[in-house]
This record gives C-alpha cells, sequence and structure tokens, in this order.
C-alpha cells in the first residue's frame, strides 16, 4: 500500500500546482482569462515564474498529511515538487 500513497501523493501534487498555477495566473492577469494570462507567460518568458507560485499549494497538501501522519502521501507530493522544480529549471533554460 505504500506504493499507491505515494502514487496518491504525487497525483495530487501535480493537481495541487495546476490549481495553483491556475489561480496565480487569475490573480496576476488583471482581469484576463487564465489560460490567456499563461499564453502571455509563456511567450514573455516567466512561466517559469508563474508555476513556481502555482507550487505554493503544495506546502498546504504537504502539511495537511504531515499532519494527519500520512507519511507516505506526504513523500509523494515532496516528489512532485521536485519534479516540478526540475521542469522550472529546463523552463528557465
Amino acid at each position: 500500500m505504500n506504493k499507491k500513497d505515494v502514487i496518491l501523493g504525487i497525483l495530487i501534487g501535480f493537481i495541487a500546482n495546476t490549481v495553483g498555477l491556475y489561480f496565480a495566473a487569475m490573480l496576476l492577469g488583471k482581469g484576463d482569462d487564465a489560460f490567456t494570462v499563461i499564453k502571455a507567460a509563456s511567450s514573455e518568458g516567466f512561466l517559469g515564474k508563474l508555476v513556481s507560485l502555482g507550487a505554493i499549494l503544495n506546502l498546504v497538501a504537504f502539511f495537511i498529511f504531515i499532519k494527519k501522519k500520512q507519511d507516505q502521501r506526504a513523500k509523494g507530493v515532496l516528489l512532485a515538487t521536485i519534479l516540478i522544480a526540475i521542469l522550472t529549471f529546463v523552463i528557465k533554460l
């Protein structure tokens, strides 16, 4: 059951990052559609920063799992966060 919990944590980490990215785009978009903001961020070269802001929700998921003593799921969220950090690094190059 450990692998299932880690995989579930990874999925929750990616979903939390996606939702966070959407909220960050809506917050910084000044009334524009989130997808328009993401496209503009990609063309202007600050998509990596937007993705990094979206990863803040992973902190919430991580600490919820730690508080509930679901360490394997928290490990999955941490792995997802590391993968997102690597992706952000690749985007910035």
